[in-house]
This record gives structure tokens, C-alpha cells and sequence, in this order.
């Protein structure tokens, strides 16, 4: 976790904001966690994709949980 907390926000923000979202019409996370609750998610490739697209705000998350402690 230490690794995480030495990065500064704005690196993990910029991920959530590019990798998170892209492509923007519609966000392509969104998409893949609207196919993931419909059942949809069958192929390797989405369960990547989707780890892909959610990695950023899962670190962004622990960067939070790791500095307001």
C-alpha cells in the first residue's frame, strides 16, 4: 500500500479519466458493468476489458482508503 500512497493524486486521477472512462460516449466501464449485472459478460476479452477500464478507479480508491486513514 505504501506504493500507492507515494503517487500523487493527479496520476491517479488522469488514469480514472482517460483509461476510466475511454472511450466517453458512452463510457466504455459503464457499458461493461451494464453488460456484467444483464449476465452479458461470457467472452475472456470483456473480463478483461473490464478489469482494464475499472483498474484506474480501483487504484484511486485505495489511494483514498490509504490516505485518510
Amino acid at each position: 500500500m505504501q506504493f500507492i500512497a507515494d503517487k500523487p493524486w493527479a496520476m491517479f486521477v488522469f488514469l480514472c479519466l482517460t483509461l476510466g472512462l475511454a472511450p466517453y460516449t458512452p463510457p466504455h466501464l459503464w457499458e461493461k458493468l451494464v453488460m456484467l449485472a444483464k449476465g452479458e459478460l461470457r467472452r475472456p476479452i470483456d473480463w478483461f476489458d473490464l478489469c482494464l477500464h475499472a483498474a484506474p478507479w480501483v487504484l484511486l480508491f485505495l489511494k483514498w482508503t490509504t490516505t485518510w486513514r
